[in-house]
């Protein structure tokens, strides 16, 4: 009885397969159902228009949902078909948005290609807004300044009896990373994710 509602529904998405290129990915996240239940995902394959992802439970054909994707932020749209290992999702975003995610597409898809490791090394730059949040691993929330920025990590600095350990786990912005060195006036950070360095700056500083 579900084909009636599941086909129709699904049209959308197979027009945005004819517009936009589908991108092979391995993205971690969370995404949210209309009941406001949150679960685990993995995005395994998308476009501007449209999310396949790996979940543990699936919602109804129509559904809203939220997702919050790894280098992509906050994501909403809603279940266009059911999957084997979970659903696939249209993504409802202005044109100013679908540009900003097919350059963030570009740029997972060519650095999968050219198998570029997490952990390369990236020249330096001063953020033009220095300030930004910081979660400690106690789970506090602090103000702290960005000394400097990279794809790879960051310089930040911090009053000495709020520096975190090494190897601490830590969030600046929307960025989590793990403390490799402490310098002077505080600690030097390493992403847990390649950053896109067109958005390096929003993700960290909200710049």
């Amino acid at each position: 009885m579900a084909v009636p509602l599941t086909k129709p529904r699904s049209l959308p998405l197979a027009e945005e397969r004819r517009r936009h290129q589908r991108v092979k990915v391995n993205l971690l996240g969370r995404y949210m159902l209309a009941d406001r239940r949150e679960f685990p995902c993995q995005v395994v394959n998308m476009s501007p228009g449209g999310i396949a992802l790996v979940a543990p439970v699936s919602g109804d054909p129509g559904e809203r949902v939220i997702a919050y994707v790894d280098h992509l932020g906050r994501l909403e749209g809603k279940i266009a078909r059911l999957l084997d290992t979970g659903f696939a999702m249209t993504v409802e975003a202005t044109l100013r948005k679908r540009d900003k995610l097919a350059a963030q597409l570009t740029w997972l898809a060519n650095r999968n290609i050219l198998n570029l490791p997490e952990d390369r090394r990236h020249g330096r730059f001063i953020p033009r807004k220095a300030m930004a949040r910081l979660i400690l691993p106690n789970g506090n929330n602090v103000t702290c300044r960005v000394i400097d920025l990279s794809e790879s990590g960051a310089a930040i600095s911090i009053s000495p009896e709020l520096r975190p350990v090494v190897g601490a786990m830590v969030t600046i912005g929307k960025a989590t990373g793990r403390v490799v060195r402490h310098i002077e006036d505080g600690f030097a950070v390493e992403f847990t994710r390649l950053q896109h360095p067109d958005f390096i700056e929003e993700n960290v500083t909200g710049a």
